[in-house]
């Protein structure tokens, strides 16, 4: 039986602030710890009213704080804004306070509007390649945990007494290859991505690299007793692709958003297409027996899933129905 693990985005639902958004998340986390899911993994968004977690390694600490077993994680903090020094410290940091319980996810993309990701990077003279500073981080993580550290590189400390695990985040068999080369993880992103070509050129990428090693796989997915309940649920969801005329495409939840983007990257012409977002959605018997296909035909043995932004009650419901669903059939 494969494994299930969740990500959280802290959704703002209309009407609420942040301090519900991030209570939600933190309810959320201590369910998935109850009915058994192996990891909860936070996101990194800035520069938006719509998700409250701009700062995942935050928000890591506070829900460690308030669970006691589960793997607790960033999925994933954005690299690109980052001393690759200073993200080795705060991951060593939370390793110590809970070893054995850190997930150290990285994502290659800004998680916002231009605008952040400027004053994000307000003070860096040049950007770094994203390959480059990959590189930094594992030799910074992996220093701190040497016998006899090097004493030419800055030591990260502190050396905690279990590292945290290392997870990329991509969408490509690029990003496979990158995790395989460095010794991380891969989280192929399907909830962003689900081209059935390019998840299978992705897996196989990084099974072949990483000597055989299996790669997870992240989903949207929603849930409930009825199946038209949740056909029609996720039917109202919505995505708003924005293309720019230098060849960027960034996918956003408004159309006021999108053409935001496109206004703050300075886009002389651009355009949106409004989509469905690829959400797995049903009956929880429905739904696992995707998984299951999945999980046969590329050989994932642990999903992490997206409850979408259908409402914290809904959200802790699916939460629950998938993972009943699942202890009923491992019985």
């Amino acid at each position: 039986m494969y494994a299930l693990s969740l990500l959280d985005k802290s959704p703002i639902a209309p009407g609420e602030g942040t301090v519900a958004a991030l209570t939600n998340t933190v309810n959320l986390a201590r369910k998935a710890e109850e009915l058994g899911y192996r990891r909860f993994w936070v996101a990194e968004h800035h520069g938006t009213t719509e998700l409250a977690s701009s700062a995942p390694e935050v928000l890591v600490s506070w829900i460690l704080a308030n669970t006691s077993r589960i793997r607790v994680g960033s999925g994933g903090v954005m690299l690109q804004h980052y001393s690759p020094y200073k993200i080795a410290e705060v991951f060593n940091l939370l390793s110590s306070l809970a070893p054995g319980r850190i997930d150290l996810g990285i994502g290659k993309t800004p998680g916002g509007l231009p605008r952040s990701t400027a004053a994000l990077q307000a003070y860096r003279s040049q950007k770094p390649e994203f390959e480059a500073q990959l590189s930094d981080l594992t030799a910074f993580l992996d220093n701190a945990l040497a016998d006899t550290p090097d004493e030419t590189r800055a030591f990260p400390g502190p050396k905690p007494p279990v590292p945290a695990e290392r997870f990329l985040l991509g969408a490509s068999p690029d990003s496979a290859r990158l995790a395989a080369f460095h010794g991380w993880d891969f989280v192929f992103a399907g909830h962003l991505n689900g081209d059935p070509e390019n998840l299978q050129l992705s897996l196989d990428t990084f099974r072949k690299e990483s000597g055989g090693r299996s790669a997870i796989l992240a989903l949207a997915a929603y849930a409930s007793e009825n199946a038209a309940y949740s056909a029609a649920r996720i039917s109202e969801l919505k995505v708003f692709k924005v293309f720019l005329d230098n060849g960027q495409s960034v996918s956003l939840g408004r159309r006021e958003q999108a053409e935001e983007f496109a206004r703050q990257a300075g886009a002389k012409e651009y355009r949106i297409e409004e989509r469905k977002p690829s959400v797995l959605h049903g009956t929880p018997e429905s739904i696992h027996e995707e998984l299951a296909r999945l999980s046969t035909l590329h050989g994932i043995e642990e999903f992490i899933l997206e409850p979408p932004a259908v409402g914290a009650d809904e959200r802790l419901a699916s939460v629950e129905l998938l993972a009943r669903k699942r202890l009923s059939a491992a019985a």
